[in-house]
Protein backbone atom coordinates (compact mmCIF):
# COMPACT_ATOMS: atom_id res chain seq x y z
CA UNK A 1 0.00 0.00 0.00
CA UNK A 2 1.55 3.06 -0.88
CA UNK A 3 -0.39 6.71 0.31
CA UNK A 4 0.05 9.86 -1.21
CA UNK A 5 -1.64 12.97 -0.47
CA UNK A 6 -1.42 15.97 -2.81
CA UNK A 7 -2.13 19.34 -1.88
CA UNK A 8 -2.13 22.85 -3.10
CA UNK A 9 -4.60 25.69 -4.11
CA UNK A 10 -7.52 25.96 -6.23
CA UNK A 11 -6.30 26.22 -10.02
CA UNK A 12 -2.90 25.04 -9.60
CA UNK A 13 -3.72 21.44 -11.20
CA UNK A 14 -3.86 19.38 -7.69
CA UNK A 15 -6.92 17.62 -9.16
CA UNK A 16 -5.30 16.52 -12.16
CA UNK A 17 -1.84 15.92 -10.90
CA UNK A 18 -3.86 12.79 -8.77
CA UNK A 19 -5.79 12.00 -12.29
CA UNK A 20 -2.73 10.81 -13.85
CA UNK A 21 -1.29 9.42 -10.59
CA UNK A 22 -4.29 7.33 -10.27
CA UNK A 23 -4.13 6.52 -14.59
CA UNK A 24 -0.84 5.52 -14.07
CA UNK A 25 -1.30 2.90 -11.73
CA UNK A 26 -4.85 1.24 -13.26
CA UNK A 27 -2.27 0.95 -16.42
CA UNK A 28 0.06 -0.87 -14.15
CA UNK A 29 -2.49 -3.41 -13.31
CA UNK A 30 -2.37 -1.80 -9.59
CA UNK A 31 -5.55 -1.45 -7.49
CA UNK A 32 -6.07 2.44 -6.45
CA UNK A 33 -8.51 4.57 -4.72
CA UNK A 34 -8.38 8.34 -4.62
CA UNK A 35 -10.56 11.27 -3.32
CA UNK A 36 -10.21 15.26 -3.64
CA UNK A 37 -11.66 17.66 -1.08
CA UNK A 38 -12.18 20.93 -3.11
CA UNK A 39 -14.75 23.01 -1.60
CA UNK A 40 -13.93 26.70 -1.77
CA UNK A 41 -10.60 25.91 -4.71
CA UNK A 42 -12.03 27.86 -7.11
CA UNK A 43 -11.71 30.51 -4.56
CA UNK A 44 -8.29 30.11 -4.02
CA UNK A 45 -8.98 27.53 -1.46
CA UNK A 46 -6.77 24.21 -0.12
CA UNK A 47 -7.59 21.51 -2.53
CA UNK A 48 -6.01 17.87 -1.24
CA UNK A 49 -6.18 14.67 -3.05
CA UNK A 50 -5.68 11.50 -1.41
CA UNK A 51 -4.45 8.58 -4.05
CA UNK A 52 -3.99 5.05 -2.26
CA UNK A 53 -2.31 2.66 -4.60
CA UNK A 54 -2.11 -1.36 -3.51
CA UNK A 55 -3.85 -3.76 -2.32
CA UNK A 56 -6.13 -3.92 1.14
CA UNK A 57 -6.81 -0.69 1.04
CA UNK A 58 -11.02 -0.06 1.87
CA UNK A 59 -11.23 4.01 1.86
CA UNK A 60 -10.11 6.59 -0.43
CA UNK A 61 -9.20 8.85 2.46
CA UNK A 62 -5.67 8.81 3.82
CA UNK A 63 -5.58 8.23 7.80
CA UNK A 64 -3.21 10.60 9.48
CA UNK A 65 0.55 9.72 9.68
CA UNK A 66 0.27 7.28 7.46
CA UNK A 67 1.21 9.10 4.13
CA UNK A 68 4.26 7.50 2.43
CA UNK A 69 4.49 10.94 0.32
CA UNK A 70 2.79 14.78 0.25
CA UNK A 71 3.24 16.03 -2.95
CA UNK A 72 2.77 19.92 -2.47
CA UNK A 73 2.13 22.59 -4.74
CA UNK A 74 2.88 24.97 -2.48
CA UNK A 75 4.64 25.27 0.75
CA UNK A 76 2.31 26.40 3.35
CA UNK A 77 0.31 23.90 2.18
CA UNK A 78 2.66 21.35 2.57
CA UNK A 79 3.31 22.56 6.75
CA UNK A 80 -0.36 22.46 6.78
CA UNK A 81 -0.94 19.01 5.88
CA UNK A 82 2.41 17.35 7.65
CA UNK A 83 0.17 15.56 9.98
CA UNK A 84 -0.84 13.03 7.27
CA UNK A 85 3.15 12.10 6.69
CA UNK A 86 4.08 8.84 8.18
CA UNK A 87 7.51 8.95 10.17
CA UNK A 88 10.36 9.31 7.58
CA UNK A 89 7.96 9.94 4.60
CA UNK A 90 9.10 12.25 1.39
CA UNK A 91 8.17 15.46 0.35
CA UNK A 92 7.97 17.02 -2.63
CA UNK A 93 6.80 20.77 -2.27
CA UNK A 94 7.10 23.36 -4.82
CA UNK A 95 9.50 26.39 -3.70
CA UNK A 96 6.37 28.95 -3.95
CA UNK A 97 4.63 30.62 -0.48
CA UNK A 98 1.32 31.69 -1.22
CA UNK A 99 0.61 33.23 1.72
CA UNK A 100 -3.09 32.69 2.56
CA UNK A 101 -5.40 36.02 2.46
CA UNK A 102 -6.93 35.69 6.31
CA UNK A 103 -3.23 35.58 6.97
CA UNK A 104 -2.58 38.82 4.84
CA UNK A 105 -5.33 40.56 6.65
CA UNK A 106 -3.88 39.44 10.02
CA UNK A 107 -0.51 40.70 9.29
CA UNK A 108 1.13 37.03 9.11
CA UNK A 109 3.80 36.41 6.77
CA UNK A 110 5.39 33.15 5.94
CA UNK A 111 9.19 32.78 5.39
CA UNK A 112 10.42 29.86 3.81
CA UNK A 113 13.75 29.45 5.58
CA UNK A 114 11.19 28.25 8.73
CA UNK A 115 8.89 26.49 6.59
CA UNK A 116 11.75 24.19 4.56
CA UNK A 117 12.74 23.44 8.82
CA UNK A 118 9.49 22.60 9.86
CA UNK A 119 9.30 20.26 7.14
CA UNK A 120 13.02 18.47 7.48
CA UNK A 121 12.17 17.93 11.05
CA UNK A 122 8.95 16.22 10.07
CA UNK A 123 10.06 14.25 7.22
CA UNK A 124 12.61 11.79 6.05
CA UNK A 125 13.51 13.41 2.93
CA UNK A 126 12.08 17.13 1.77
CA UNK A 127 12.59 17.93 -1.96
CA UNK A 128 12.42 21.61 -2.92
CA UNK A 129 11.37 21.92 -6.78
CA UNK A 130 11.52 25.91 -8.04
CA UNK A 131 8.77 25.12 -10.43
CA UNK A 132 8.82 29.01 -11.70
CA UNK A 133 11.88 28.61 -12.51
CA UNK A 134 11.28 25.16 -14.61
CA UNK A 135 8.07 26.45 -16.29
CA UNK A 136 9.79 29.54 -17.31
CA UNK A 137 12.62 27.82 -18.85
CA UNK A 138 9.52 25.78 -20.72
CA UNK A 139 7.20 28.64 -21.39
CA UNK A 140 4.48 28.02 -19.55
CA UNK A 141 2.72 28.47 -15.74
CA UNK A 142 0.35 25.55 -16.19
CA UNK A 143 2.69 22.81 -16.29
CA UNK A 144 3.56 22.73 -12.30
CA UNK A 145 1.40 19.76 -11.66
CA UNK A 146 3.33 17.22 -13.97
CA UNK A 147 6.96 18.97 -12.93
CA UNK A 148 6.00 18.16 -9.50
CA UNK A 149 4.46 14.77 -10.38
CA UNK A 150 7.75 14.24 -12.15
CA UNK A 151 9.61 14.79 -9.23
CA UNK A 152 7.59 12.52 -7.66
CA UNK A 153 8.24 9.52 -9.81
CA UNK A 154 12.12 10.23 -9.91
CA UNK A 155 12.12 9.91 -5.70
CA UNK A 156 10.23 6.13 -6.47
CA UNK A 157 6.45 5.64 -6.31
CA UNK A 158 6.05 1.85 -6.26
CA UNK A 159 4.22 0.48 -9.29
CA UNK A 160 4.42 3.86 -10.98
CA UNK A 161 6.87 4.45 -13.74
CA UNK A 162 7.90 7.64 -16.08
CA UNK A 163 5.90 6.08 -18.95
CA UNK A 164 2.86 4.98 -17.16
CA UNK A 165 2.44 8.84 -16.77
CA UNK A 166 3.25 9.93 -20.18
CA UNK A 167 0.55 7.73 -20.59
CA UNK A 168 -1.59 8.74 -18.61
CA UNK A 169 -1.11 12.27 -20.02
CA UNK A 170 -1.57 11.62 -23.71
CA UNK A 171 -5.18 10.25 -22.69
CA UNK A 172 -6.27 12.93 -20.65
CA UNK A 173 -4.36 16.28 -21.41
CA UNK A 174 -5.59 17.97 -24.19
CA UNK A 175 -3.54 16.76 -27.10
CA UNK A 176 -1.78 20.80 -27.73
CA UNK A 177 -0.80 20.43 -24.34
CA UNK A 178 0.41 16.79 -24.55
CA UNK A 179 3.84 17.41 -25.26
CA UNK A 180 4.44 20.38 -23.06
CA UNK A 181 3.36 18.47 -20.01
CA UNK A 182 5.75 15.45 -21.42
CA UNK A 183 8.49 17.62 -21.16
CA UNK A 184 7.36 18.74 -17.81
CA UNK A 185 7.38 15.61 -16.46
CA UNK A 186 11.12 15.54 -16.97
Amino acid sequence: MTNILICGIGGQGTVLAAKLLDQAAIANGLTVHSAETIGMAQRGGSVTSHVRIGNGCFSPLIPLGTADMIIAFEMCEAVRNLDYLKQGGTVIVNKKIMTPPSSLLAGKSFEEDSMINALNKAAGKVVVIDSDKICNELGSTKIVNTVLLGAAVKEGIEGITKESVEKAIRTSVKPKFVELNIKALG
